[in-house]
């Protein structure tokens, strides 16, 4: 079945459409949830809140403007920052302290977070976890799901314009709190 399809099928109410939606699309939705919820479990059910929403919601799907794919995110991006807000405790902030250090070009940035010894990404990982749901849902989908600026756009609902900008200070925090760390 193609997207257009799937789409005609869920909003008909016919189960092969759903069934199609979900055997295509789960794993991916999956994958942005648990790295998020940590949690196996609860990120199941996320998945599954993900294509109910969906599947009530499908009258409010528009092609034109992002994959059916990229549709399913964006749910899955609300729905689980909604659920952290309930269940997270508060995370303190990592101050950005940037406006006295020394400045480092976007290309600079993307080299050192990049460099794969297997201690240092366990390293980032740790310092990921300690930053605010949005701030690392957004890391999420730039590097793990390596989706490009104008679908994270999409899915957080932020301009790509101040979304670049806000991606670089983020990655900045990181990579100054791994120079501390080393």
């Amino acid at each position: 079945m193609t997207e257009k399809q799937i789409v005609e099928a869920v909003r008909e109410g016919r189960d092969e459409g759903q069934a199609e939606m979900v055997c295509r699309y789960a794993e991916r939705v999956f994958a942005i949830i648990v790295r998020q919820v940590n949690d196996e479990m609860d990120a199941q059910e996320l998945t599954q809140d993900t294509f109910l929403r969906a599947f009530s919601h499908i009258e409010s799907y528009d092609a034109r403007k992002a994959s059916l794919s990229t549709w399913l995110c964006r749910i899955a991006y609300r729905l689980t920052l909604d659920f952290q807000k309930r269940r997270r405790p508060p995370v303190f902030l990592m101050e950005d302290t940037s406006a006295g250090g020394t400045d480092i070009s976007d290309e600079q940035l993307e080299a050192e977070l990049s460099t794969g010894r297997e201690e240092r990404i366990c390293r980032l990982e740790q310092i990921m976890d300690e930053l605010p749901d949005d701030e690392r849902m957004l890391l999420t989908l730039y590097y793990f799901e390596d989706l490009p600026l104008t679908e994270i756009a999409y899915i957080t609902g932020i301009e790509a314009g101040p979304l670049a900008k806000r991606l670089y200070r983020i990655r900045k925090k990181l990579y100054k709190k791994l120079k501390e760390d080393e």
